[in-house]
């Protein structure tokens, strides 16, 4: 089984703006709460070296596998956190029209110790998603 907290926000802004900013993992500090470091290879397989930082929660190291990637669309990454402790993350954008995109983030946590997990901090990992998508919005639509 599996659990799932995401956030979509409506984004004035056309999909390229917002996959040039996803894409471009250095600069993900300058506007990213939730990931303020951020560096790898966007490519099936690559690897990402991010520091996450969730209000409520200790910040910690994520090295995780890009697990498929469409530019323009998505980008979807997971890490094994543990033993029976998956999450995967993603990014995903969907242009409604040129210049009007709905962008989704969100984790989904799997294994019996990803759903303890989920459900002891659900309401933090709920914020950290709104607040990245709302971050990802204003500095898109900036």
């Amino acid at each position: 089984m599996s659990f799932r907290v995401e956030n979509r926000v409506g984004v004035k802004a056309p999909s390229d703006r917002i996959w040039d900013i996803i894409a471009d993992l250095p600069s993900w500090g300058d506007w990213n709460p939730t990931f303020p470091q951020a560096e790898g290879i966007i490519a099936i397989g690559g690897v990402l070296t991010l520091t996450e930082t969730i209000e409520g929660l200790d910040e910690r190291p994520v090295r995780a596998a890009i697990n498929d990637w469409v530019p323009y669309a998505q980008l979807i990454w997971s890490e094994r956190r543990g033993f029976q402790f998956t999450s995967t993350r993603y990014i995903e954008i969907e242009e409604l029209a040129p210049g009007s995109c709905i962008v989704a983030n969100g984790e989904i946590f799997g294994g019996m110790f990803g759903e303890g997990f989920f459900n002891k901090n659900k309401r933090l990992l709920r914020r950290a998603c709104e607040e990245m998508g709302e971050a990802l919005r204003l500095r898109a639509e900036a």
